[in-house]
Order: C-alpha cells, then structure tokens, then sequence
C-alpha cells in the first residue's frame, strides 16, 4: 500500500505520467471492438427477457435424483404449457424453474398437478407465478422511460455544472457502458428482470460520479491556461487524469470486491434470484464504467476541445516554444563544443609558440661538459701537447652538430635537418667563436 501511495504522489506531482489522452486512437479502437461485438451479439441472439418482461407462468419446486430437464419439459409440453425452459438453481437447497408463455388460468393449474402427481412434490413445495404480458408490457416501457429520463437529466446537470463539451463527453461514455454491458448480457444469455434495469441505473450512476471527479480536476487544471500558455489543453487534461487514477482505481475496487462476494458466494449459495441480477448487472457495469471514466470520457473532451480556435492557437504556441527550446538547446550545445574546441586549439597554439622560441636553446654548458668530459679525457690522455689544435677542431665539430639539433616542446623528440641539406629557418641564436666554445678543464696540456 505504500508503494501505490508513493505512485499516486508522483502521479499527482507529474514526476510519472501515463499518456491516455495522447492515445487516444488506441482506446478507441479496444472499445469500438468490444462495442461491434455487443451490438452483432444483440441482433443476432437478442437478450434474455425474464417473465417479469414478457409474461408467462413460472414453476419452482425441490429438486430430487430422479428428476431431469428433458423430462420435466416433456411433461409441461404433455400438459399443454407448450415450449417451456428449465433451468436447475443451485444453491442451500437445489430447486427447478420451468418457465413457458401467457397460459390460461385452467392450463397453468393442469401443468401444476402433472408436476406434482409426476414428482410426488407436496402442494406446499410448488411456488407458482402468472404474470400477464399487459403488465410485463408496462414494466418495460416504463425502464425504458426511466433511462432516458436519466440521461436527459444528467445532461443538463454537466452543462450547467460544467460546460455542454463535458456533458457530451460524459454521455458517451454512459452509452458506452449501456451497450457493453447489454451485450455482455447478449452473449452469455443471462435473464434480463426488472432487477438487473435498477442494477443499470446503479451502475450508470456510479460510472457518472467517476467522470465528474476527474472533469472536476480538468476544470482546475486547465483554469487561465490560455494566459500561462504552458501546456495545452490536452496535456493539463491528461495530467488530471493522472492524479485521479488512483483514487479511481481504489474506489471501483472498493465497490467490486462487495459486489463479486454477493455474486460469487451469495448467489452460488442462495441460487438465482434478485441478489444474482443485481449483482451481476453491478459487476459488469462497475468494470466498464471505470474503463469508460479513464479511457473513453477524458480523450472523448480534449478532442472536443482541441477544435476550438483559442486552444488550437494554444497548441501552435506550446509546440513553437518546445521547438525553440530544443533548438536553443542544441545551438548552446554546439557553442559550448566550440568554445571547447577554440580554447584547445589556442593552448595549443600557445604551447607551440614557447616551443618555438625555446627550441633553438642549447643545452646547458654543464650538462655538454658532463657528458663529453669522459671522452675529452680519454683523448687528452693519448694526446700530446701538439694535439691541441685537434681538441679545438673536436670542439668546433661538437658544438656545429649541436646547433644543427633542434627539441620539439610538444613531441619531445630532435627536429632534424631536412633532406636537402639546407639549415632549418627558425631563427638560432649565434654560435659562439672557438675561444667561447672552450671551456675550463676542456684542454688538459701535458706537464
């Protein structure tokens, strides 16, 4: 439970957005599938009508072993009931329910002791209905006046509460809810009694409060957002939709789990009857009015309102921004790479420049003296006093091939002569006369 709760702060904040009205072509393809699928099951197997809705006699009685439903149909055929349907109802104790048409008074009660004598079922056990088709008649164009009574009205309550985009949005996804859950009915074939109509309008009742939480968040969000410009009605609905998806999602699970144990076990135990139609109209219904409140009525209103001009300029404004923004981004981006890359190139230059001048340096007079004193001594040693004009000339070679040598600051490594011949251009210092060039303890004379 923390960690949904930690989702819906985030949800709230906009740290997680889910996108549903930006996908809103997806939705709308799940439901108009399911919906093509409830209104082929509708015209091709039609709904269920329980006796309440088209008249008829109704027999229930205890079940035993020797009774089954290919009997107990011969038998009310044999009385004269006609086309009968048998339905087995489980539950505390095990029951038959044998329905047929609008009998006579005479024909319901000689269907009545042919199941009795048949049977052997006492005259107390057998509960008998006879509803007339002018009263089921009634009923039926009385629940369908009760819908369209609700609607209307709830039109007009979302139009004055909030705006006629709003109510439109909110009624298709009531009619939405109306025909998926019909055709759920369609398809499985379950009976369609006066209760399951107030299980209906419970249910369109409950998918309503749903829409109205989450138009009611839209509303704050999207107040002055013309002025501010900064998102478009579109995202400001879909940020609303985000901060209500978890309050959505723990008040329908609140609502189903009562709801599927009275269908679950109270009706698995007590058999068919007013609990089941109620509750398994409410299961179904709750199921597509949460689907409807998030992913039908939301995008259902940003569509409608995306058409108008103000919010049309709106989207053109937002989208300009975002657009100058990413380029503003990417321009300071490539600036950035290129201050970056002006500022390498002029160390380099820099570095290059204090290599240059530096380059024609020659080493140090100690250093020179350092690594030729071995072999100056070695020489002077075999030598006499007439070889001193060779040690001078030795001197002079020495200190030309160490002009012709040039240090590279940024390799490290001597800059040669070129192929030709000819001496580098940059600019050495001047070599010195033979008398410079030579150092103390450079000449040892012979004593």
């Amino acid at each position: 439970m923390s960690r949904l709760g930690n989702l819906g702060g985030r949800l709230y904040r906009g740290d997680v957005s889910i996108n549903f009205v930006g996908r809103q072509r997806l939705w709308y393809t799940i439901s108009g599938i399911i919906l093509l699928i409830s209104v082929i099951a509708l015209l091709t197997r039609g709904l269920n009508f329980s006796v309440e809705f088209k008249g008829g006699s109704s027999f229930q009685f205890p079940a035993s072993a020797a009774m089954t439903q290919g009997d107990i149909s011969r038998v009310v055929t044999a009385a004269g009931g006609g086309d009968s349907t048998v339905q087995h109802l489980g539950g505390l104790q095990s029951q038959w329910l044998v329905q047929t048409g609008s009998l006579p008074f005479d024909t319901t009660q000689t269907v009545k002791h042919a199941l009795e004598s048949k049977y052997s079922i006492p005259d107390t056990s057998m509960n008998v209905q006879v509803i007339g088709p002018t009263w089921g008649s009634q009923i039926t164009s009385k629940a369908f006046t009760a819908l369209i009574i609700f609607l209307v009205v709830i039109v007009f309550y979302l139009s004055i509460a909030f705006e006629w985009r709003m109510a439109v949005a909110a009624f298709v996804a009531l009619l939405h809810d109306i025909v998926i859950t019909t055709g759920v009915y369609a398809l499985t074939g379950f009976q369609v009694s006066p209760t399951s109509v107030i299980g209906l309008l419970t249910i369109l009742g409950y998918s309503l409060y749903d829409t109205v939480v989450v138009f009611d968040k839209v509303r704050e969000n999207t107040a002055g957002i013309l002025t501010t410009g900064r998102s478009t009605y579109s995202q400001a609905a879909n940020l609303a939709l985000n901060q209500t998806l978890v309050r959505s999602i723990n008040t329908s699970l609140t609502a189903l789990l009562p709801v599927a144990s009275i269908l679950f076990v109270g009706a698995g135990l007590l058999g068919a009857g007013t609990l089941k139609d109620l509750s398994l109209v409410l299961f179904v219904g709750m199921l597509s009015g949460t689907y409807s409140s998030i992913f039908i009525a939301t995008p259902v209103l940003a569509d409608l309102k995306e058409r108008q001009p103000q919010y049309k300029e709106l989207a053109r404004r937002v989208k300009l921004r975002e657009t100058g923004g990413r380029a503003a981004k990417r321009a300071a981006a490539r600036t950035g790479e290129g201050s970056v890359v002006a500022a390498s190139a002029g160390a380099a230059a820099e570095a290059s420049g204090g290599t240059a001048d530096r380059a024609p340096t020659r080493p140090s007079a100690e250093t020179a003296d350092r690594a030729s004193t071995p072999a100056r001594a070695s020489a002077a040693a075999d030598s006499g006093p007439d070889d001193d004009e060779g040690i001078m000339a030795g001197d002079d070679k020495n200190a030309a091939e160490d002009d012709d040598m040039t240090v590279s600051a940024t390799q490290g490594a001597p800059a040669r002569r070129p192929a030709d011949g000819n001496r580098s251009t940059i600019r050495q210092q001047p070599r010195r006369g033979g008398s410079a060039q030579r150092r103390p303890g450079a000449r040892k004379k012979r004593r």
